[in-house]
C-alpha cells in the first residue's frame, strides 16, 4: 500500500531537516514508539506498542536513514517490525522531501510504501489505515512543531546587525575589552515515556474524520 501525505511546520527548513533525520529526537512524537538502541551503521532499534481492546500488541523492529540528500532536502527511511508474539508485522519505506516557502514555513511531503500483516492488517480494510495514518501525521506534525519551538536556536542562526557592542568600542589607546563568555543554552526537556497508542481511539478518530468530510460534501 502507498500513502502520500504532507504537513507544514512553522520553522526554517534547516531546523526541520535536522530534526527529521535525528530519529531519537523525533521518536517521542510518534505515540507508542520508543528507541531502545543504535548500531554503529546507524540502524536504530525500537519498540512500538498499540492497545487493541483489552490487550496490548508490542512490535520490535528497526529503522534506518538509508539516504539523506541534504542538497535536495530528501531523506529515505527503511523500517520493519514484527509482533513479539509472532502474529504479523510491517515493512515500510518512507521518503520525506522538504521545501521552504521562503518565509519561515517548511512543507514536508511524505511518501510511504508499506505492507502489513497480522492484527494491524485489520485497519487496512475500507481505507481505514489511510485515515488513521492521516490522523497520526497531524499529531506528529503538531508535536514536531512544539518541540522545535522550545528548543534553543543554534548560535549560527543569529542575525548579524553589523554593529559592535558598546563594550567593544574604544580608542586606539584603549586595550581591547575582554570577550564576554556565551551562556550555555538550557538543554531541551527529556521526552516523556512512551505510552501504548490506543487502536480504538485511532479508529474512532478516523471514523469521526470521515463523518466530517461526509457532511462537508
Amino acid at each position: 500500500m502507498k500513502l502520500e501525505q504532507a504537513f507544514e511546520v512553522q520553522a526554517p527548513i534547516e531546523r526541520v531537516w535536522e530534526a527529521l533525520i535525528d530519529l531519537e529526537r523525533v521518536a517521542p512524537c510518534l505515540p507508542g514508539a520508543t528507541i531502545t538502541g543504535r548500531d554503529e551503521d546507524g540502524t536504530y532499534h525500537g519498540e512500538f506498542k498499540v492497545k487493541l481492546g483489552p490487550t496490548t500488541a508490542s512490535y520490535r523492529g528497526t529503522v534506518q536513514v538509508q539516504e539523506a540528500d541534504e542538497a535536495a532536502r530528501r531523506a529515505t527511511l527503511k523500517a520493519k517490525g514484527t509482533d513479539k508474539r509472532g502474529q504479523g508485522g510491517a515493512n515500510a519505506t518512507i521518503v520525506n522531501t522538504l521545501t521552504s516557502d521562503g518565509g519561515g514555513t517548511t512543507r514536508v511531503e511524505a511518501v510511504t510504501d508499506f505492507t502489513i500483516t497480522g492484527r494491524l492488517a485489520r485497519f487496512g480494510r475500507g481505507g481505514m489505515i489511510e485515515d488513521i495514518s492521516n490522523r497520526l501525521m497531524r499529531d506528529f506534525a503538531s508535536c514536531l512543531q512544539s518541540r522545535i519551538a522550545i528548543e534553543p536556536t543554534p548560535s549560527g542562526e543569529a542575525v548579524a546587525t553589523g554593529e559592535e557592542s558598546p563594550e567593544s568600542v574604544g580608542t586606539a589607546d584603549d586595550p581591547p575589552a575582554p570577550a564576554t563568555p556565551a551562556r550555555a543554552a538550557p538543554p531541551p526537556p527529556p521526552p516523556a515515556p512512551a505510552k501504548p497508542i490506543s487502536g480504538f481511539s485511532l479508529f474512532l478518530g478516523a471514523l469521526l474524520d470521515r463523518i466530517k468530510r461526509l457532511f462537508k460534501r
